[in-house]
C-alpha cells in the first residue's frame, strides 16, 4: 500500500508530490547524473495524493490536468477529470445527492507505471503517465477501459459567451467491444440495445434523457453533464450537403430535385442543396421560408413536396439518416422505402435509419412530404470504423470537467441500484397511483369530470384517478393559478365531489406565465423569469396569442416561491397529485436548439447550454419538498412530462409526451418504456391510444367528433382496434393511463358496451386490479429493494444474447412476458420465448420450452401473455378502487415447473409511515422437488394490517379453461395468522 514515507529501492515516495522515476537502478541507487543513455529513458509520472475518500493525480502533459477518484462504496467510483489545475471549477451536480464514503476500506498499491486503487468490488488501474483508466471487477474481469485522458475541445454549442474553463468533452471506453449497451433514457427510434447506434441526449417533448447507461457486461456510466450529450458518434447530424454528395434526377451534381405540388397541380421545380423547414426564427416564422410561389399553400395546408436525386458517400459503412418530420413523411432509397411517419404538425421529431454505403456509390433517393404546416430536415451521419461504431463514447457540448460514476454489480438489478444511490430513492407513490387514470384535453368543467366519473362508477368500471388538464383558468392569466369561475366555479366542490366517489383528482401546472399576473410580477421581482421570450415577442396560441415566459427554476428560492403560489391558489382546495406539463422547458415550440438555449438564458446556475437537459429535476424537487412541508402526512405526487438524472427522488412519474395515434408510435413506446426503466427511472407511462389522431379520426363529415359513433365508417374499426391494442399494452406498464385529444378517451366514447373492443378494454382494466397485490409489491420493491418494474429481456435472461435486441417485450415484474400487439388486423405475432425456463400461456396454460419463437395467438380480444414457471402471482378480489383492496383475501397463484419466490409488500398505500418501517411482507416459496409452498412468517407490520388474512391457492400446471379465471374454485383456503404455513400440491 502507498502510504506518506513509503520507500521502493531507493527512491522516495511521498504521496503528497510524487516524482516516480524510472531512472532507479536495478540495485536501487540513483542513477549516476553522466549515465546520459538512461537519462533519456526517464519518465514523468504523476503526482499523487491520497485524500480521505480515493486519489488525486496530477499528470505530467495531456489533456487533463488533474484526475480524481473517489470511492462512493464498495461498487462505485467516480472520476473527474479537469483539463485546468482545480478540481474547484466542477459545478455542483443536479444528479447526483450521494456524497463520498470517506469510511470505506480501500487501498492503493502502485504496480510499476500503475496506481491501482482496490474495494472488495472493484479495481480501478491508473496510468500514472497518461492518467488512463482501467476498471475490473473482484476476480479480475476487465469491464470499462478509458481508450485516451479524454479530449476537451473548444464549445461551440453554446450560444451564449463561452466561460474560458468551459469545454466540449468527448471520453472514449471499450473500443471495438462487443457488449450490449442499455437505458439512457425514453427515446422514440425503438432502440433497445445501443451497441454500434447513436443517440442524442437532449430533452423534447417526446424525449427523456437518462444519461446513465448500462452494460450487459453488469456495469454502469453515470455520465454527469447537464448539457446535450451524444452516445455514439459524437457529432451532430449534418444537412445532406455538408458531408454527402448530391445529384438531381437528371444526375447533375449539387443538390436534389424539389417540386411543389398546390393538390396535384406541379407549381414550382428547383434543385437545392439543402431542404431545410426545421425550426422557427420567431413567433411563426419559419427561418427558411418556403418559396413565394408556394408560401400561400404551405399556410393553408395544400403544400406537397416531392425531393428526387440520389447521394454518394466518400466513406464506406454504416450511415445514419435522421428524418425530422411532421405531417406526412416518407424517405426512400433504391426504391425502397424505409421510413414511413406521421406526426402532427406541431411537435416533429427526428426517426433515424441506418444503411450500409460504400464509398462512391450512389444511392437513389426519394422524400414524399405532405407538411399539413409541419417541419423537415433529412440530415446525415457519416460512418465511423467499426472499432469507433463499437465502443461505449461519451461526448457533450460543454462542460467544466469529464465526470462520471461507474457502477458495478452482480446483475442489472445491482446496476440499477447503484444509479439510485447516487441520484436518490425512487420514492413510493400512493397506491392510487397504480390503478386506472382517465384523462382528456381537456375536461372543461366541473361538470364534465364529475358526469364521466360518475359514468365509470355506474359501470362498474374500476377508475383511481381523474384529471383536470390545463386552460381551466381564464384566457388571459395563465399562471395566476386561479380558476375560470364560468367552467370551474368551486374548486374545492368538485375536489369534494370527487373524493366522495372514492377517486382522486390530479390538476395540471405550467411554469409559464404571462407577465400581466402577479404570480409572473412578484417572481419578475427577484429574476427569476426567463424574459427573452417576452422580448423577442413570441406569442402563444391561446386566443389571440398573449405573451409569456417561464420560470428559471435552477434556485430553491424560485422553486419555493413557486410552490407558495400554486399552494394557496390550488392545493388549499385539497387537489390530489400534481401535472407538471412542459417541463423541458417548452418555451416557444419549434425554436432551434440554439434559440432554446437562448431562451434560458441567463438563469442562476450560468446559461440555457450548461443546464439545458436538466430543468424538469429542480422544478419536480421544488413540488416535492413543498407539498412534504405542506402536507407532511399525503405522499407527493407528480406526472412530469420532462425528467433527468435523479428525477426519481422527487415522487415523480414520467410520461412519453404528445405521442401520435398511430400503430408505429405504439410500437415505439415498448423500447422508450424499457430503455427508461433500464436508466433507473421505473414509474412511467405513456398516453393510451395516442395523444393526437390523424384529422381522419378527429374530425368527419359530421364535424368534430367526440364519441366513437361521429366517426366516419370507415375510420371505425382502426381507431377502435388501435384503442383496445393500446388499452391491453397499457394494463402492463408501470403506471395505467389514458389520455388524448378528440376522440374522447372513456371506454364508453372508445364503443358500445357489448361489442368486443369494450368488453376488451374493460378486461384489462378489471385485471389490472386483480392484479394489484402484485403490482403493488413491484411498486414497493422499487423503494425497498431498487427494484424495476418494467424489465427489458437482458435484465433477467442475461446469457441469452437473441433477448438482447428484442424491442418488443418485455418482463412485467418476475413473473409476467408481455408482447403488445402493434399492428393493424394482426391476430398472431412472433414471441420469443427466453431460454433457461419453461413459460405458460396465461389463458390457456399451455405450457411451452423456453428458447424459441412461437406465433401465438392474438385474437381481437387478447394480447399474447405469458407466465414464468414457478412464478407466484399475488391476486386480490374485484375492487373499483385500489383503497378497497387493503387486507383483502389473496389467492396465490403458482406457476409450476420450477422453483420460485415472491414477497407480498403492503402498506397504508397513502402516508410516508413506510420510510419508518410501517410495512409488511408476507414472504412465499415454491419447492417444485417437494410439490410444497410455503407462505412464511409475517415480516413487520403497520397501523391499518389485519393481523388474519384468507389466502387461496391455485396450481397452473398445463392446459386449464380457468387459466385466467381468478375466480375458480382454488386447490386450497386457509386463514393465515402471520405465521408459517405450508401447503402440499396434490399429487
Amino acid at each position: 500500500m502507498l502510504t506518506t514515507g513509503h520507500f521502493i529501492k531507493g527512491c522516495v515516495i511521498a504521496l503528497t508530490s510524487i516524482a516516480l522515476l524510472q531512472a532507479c537502478s536495478k540495485n536501487g541507487n540513483e542513477t549516476p547524473p553522466n549515465a546520459s543513455a538512461k537519462t533519456e529513458q526517464v519518465q514523468s509520472l504523476a503526482q499523487v495524493e491520497r485524500v480521505a475518500d480515493g486519489v488525486i493525480l496530477t499528470l505530467p502533459d495531456g489533456p487533463a490536468k488533474k484526475v480524481r477518484l473517489q470511492v462512493m462504496a464498495d461498487n462505485i467510483i467516480r472520476v473527474t477529470a479537469v483539463p485546468g489545475e482545480s478540481l474547484d471549477v466542477v459545478p455542483p451536480s443536479i444528479q447526483v445527492v450521494a456524497q463520498p464514503t470517506t469510511n470505506l476500506p480501500f487501498t492503493t498499491d502502485q504496480q510499476g507505471n500503475n496506481l491501482v486503487l482496490k474495494t472488495d468490488v472493484m479495481t480501478a488501474e491508473v496510468s500514472l503517465s497518461n492518467g488512463v483508466i482501467t476498471f475490473r471487477d473482484a476476480a479480475g474481469n476487465l469491464l470499462l477501459q478509458e481508450e485516451n485522458r479524454g479530449t476537451f475541445s473548444p464549445v461551440i454549442g453554446d450560444p451564449d459567451d463561452v466561460d474560458a474553463d468551459s469545454f466540449a468533452i468527448r471520453q472514449e471506453f471499450n473500443r471495438n467491444t462487443d457488449e450490449g449497451f442499455f437505458g439512457l433514457g425514453q427515446h422514440q427510434n425503438g432502440q433497445v440495445n445501443y451497441a454500434g447506434e447513436n443517440v442524442e441526449l437532449t430533452t423534447y417533448n417526446l424525449v427523456i434523457s437518462i444519461p446513465y447507461v448500462v452494460s450487459s457486461r453488469n456495469y454502469g456510466v453515470l455520465w454527469d453533464n447537464n448539457s446535450i450529450t451524444r452516445f455514439g458518434n459524437p457529432h451532430e447530424a449534418q444537412p445532406l450537403n455538408a458531408s454527402l454528395k448530391l445529384y438531381d434526377a437528371e444526375g447533375k451534381e449539387g443538390g436534389l430535385t424539389v417540386r411543389y405540388y398546390i393538390g396535384d397541380e406541379l407549381k414550382l421545380t428547383r434543385v437545392e442543396a439543402d431542404f431545410d423547414h426545421q425550426f422557427l426564427r420567431q413567433g411563426a416564422n419559419l427561418e427558411n421560408p418556403f418559396p413565394t410561389e408556394v408560401a400561400d399553400a404551405y399556410k393553408n395546408n395544400t403544400l406537397r413536396v416531392e425531393l428526387e436525386g440520389s447521394v454518394e458517400a466518400s466513406t464506406s459503412g454504416k450511415h445514419q439518416f435522421r428524418m425530422y418530420s411532421s405531417g406526412y413523411a416518407t424517405l426512400a432509397f433504391d426504391g425502397e422505402t424505409v421510413l414511413e411517419r406521421w406526426r402532427m404538425n406541431w411537435n416533429p421529431w427526428y426517426h433515424d435509419h441506418y444503411m450500409n454505403m460504400n464509398a462512391g456509390e450512389k444511392k437513389a433517393i426519394r422524400v414524399d412530404w405532405k407538411p399539413d404546416g409541419g417541419y423537415f430536415h433529412l440530415r446525415h451521419l457519416d460512418a465511423q470504423s467499426d472499432e469507433q461504431q463499437h465502443q461505449l463514447s461519451l461526448a457533450s457540448e460543454t462542460g467544466k470537467a469529464i465526470d462520471y460514476y461507474i457502477v458495478v454489480g452482480d446483475n442489472k438489478d445491482e446496476v440499477i441500484a447503484g444509479y439510485r444511490r447516487l441520484t436518490g430513492k425512487s420514492v413510493m407513490l400512493p397506491k392510487w397511483a397504480y390503478g386506472f387514470w382517465q384523462s382528456r384535453e381537456r375536461y372543461k368543467s366541473s361538470d364534465e369530470i364529475i358526469t364521466n366519473l360518475k359514468e365509470y362508477r355506474a359501470r362498474k368500471i374500476p377508475i383511481d384517478n381523474i384529471v383536470l388538464d390545463w386552460s381551466y383558468w381564464p384566457e388571459d392569466a395563465w399562471g395566476s393559478h386561479d380558476f375560470d369561475k364560468q367552467f370551474f366555479p368551486d374548486p374545492k366542490k368538485l375536489v369534494d365531489q370527487v373524493h366522495d366517489m372514492n377517486a382522486q383528482i390530479m390538476i395540471s401546472v405550467w411554469p409559464k406565465f404571462y407577465p400581466t399576473t402577479e404570480n409572473y410580477k412578484e417572481l419578475n421581482a427577484k429574476g427569476f423569469m426567463f424574459n427573452r421570450n417576452i422580448e423577442e415577442e413570441n406569442l402563444d396560441w391561446i386566443g389571440k396569442g398573449y405573451l409569456n415566459a417561464f420560470y428559471d427554476p435552477f434556485t430553491p428560492e424560485a422553486t419555493a416561491i413557486f410552490w407558495r403560489q400554486i399552494k394557496d391558489k390550488i392545493n388549499v382546495h385539497g387537489f390530489d397529485a400534481w401535472w407538471l406539463d412542459a417541463v423541458e422547458p417548452d418555451i416557444h415550440s419549434n425554436l432551434s436548439f440554439t434559440k432554446r438555449k437562448e431562451l434560458m438564458t441567463p438563469n442562476a446556475l450560468g446559461n440555457g447550454a450548461e443546464v439545458f437537459n436538466a430543468y424538469a429535476v429542480p422544478h419536480a424537487e421544488g413540488v416535492y419538498h413543498g407539498e412534504r412541508n405542506t402536507d407532511g402526512d399525503k405522499r407527493s405526487f407528480i406526472l412530469t412530462r420532462s425528467g433527468f438524472g435523479g428525477i426519481q427522488r422527487t415522487g415523480a412519474a414520467i410520461w412519453s409526451g404528445d405521442i401520435v395515434s398511430r400503430w408505429s408510435d405504439m410500437k415505439d413506446q415498448i423500447a422508450a418504456g424499457i430503455s427508461v426503466n433500464l436508466a433507473g427511472v421505473t414509474n412511467w407511462t405513456f398516453d393510451i391510444g395516442g395523444f393526437t389522431p390523424e384529422n381522419r379520426f378527429r374530425g368527419s363529415k359530421k364535424g368534430f367528433v367526440g364519441s366513437w359513433k361521429d366517426l366516419d365508417k370507415e375510420q371505425v374499426e382502426e381507431w377502435q382496434e388501435l384503442n383496445a391494442r393500446w388499452y391491453q399494452f397499457g394494463a402492463f406498464v408501470p403506471l395505467y393511463r389514458s389520455h388524448g385529444q378528440n376522440p374522447y378517451r372513456e371506454i364508453f366514447n372508445i364503443a358500445d358496451q357489448g361489442s368486443e373492443t369494450y368488453e376488451s378494454m374493460v378486461w384489462y382494466t378489471k385485471l389490472r386490479y386483480r392484479l394489484m397485490p402484485y403490482i403493488y409489491t413491484l411498486a414497493g420493491d422499487t423503494f425497498h429493494k431498487d427494484g424495476t418494474i418494467m424489465r427489458g429481456l437482458v435484465m433477467d435472461f442475461p446469457e441469452d444474447k437473441k433477448a438482447w435486441n428484442i424491442n418488443t417485450q418485455y418482463m412485467f415484474g418476475p413473473a409476467f412476458l408481455v408482447n403488445p400487439v402493434v399492428e393493424f388486423k394482426a391476430r398472431s405475432r412472433e414471441v420469443y420465448l427466453p431460454s433457461g425456463t419453461s413459460w405458460y400461456d396465461f389463458y390457456t396454460g399451455d405450457k411451452h420450452e423456453g428458447g424459441q419463437t412461437i406465433d401465438a395467438a392474438a385474437p381481437y380480444s387478447r394480447m399474447p401473455l405469458f407466465v414464468k414457471a414457478g412464478s407466484i402471482v399475488p391476486t386480490g378480489p374485484a375492487i373499483q378502487y385500489t383503497d378497497e383492496g387493503l387486507n383483502a383475501p389473496l389467492t396465490l397463484n403458482v406457476y409450476t415447473g420450477a422453483n420460485g419466490t415472491f414477497e407480498i409488500y403492503e402498506d397504508d398505500g397513502r402516508s410516508y409511515d413506510y420510510e419508518k418501517g410501517q410495512w409488511s411482507r408476507i414472504p412465499v416459496s415454491y419447492d417444485e422437488a417437494k410439490g410444497e409452498l410455503t407462505i412464511g412468517d409475517r415480516i413487520g407490520s403497520f397501523e391499518e394490517m389485519a393481523e388474519q388474512r384468507r389466502i387461496s391457492v391455485r396450481w397452473i400446471s398445463g392446459p386449464t379453461k380457468d387459466a385466467a379465471n381468478f375466480d375458480a374454485k382454488p386447490a386450497k383456503t386457509l386463514e393465515y395468522t402471520g405465521k408459517a404455513i405450508i401447503v402440499k400440491r396434490a399429487p
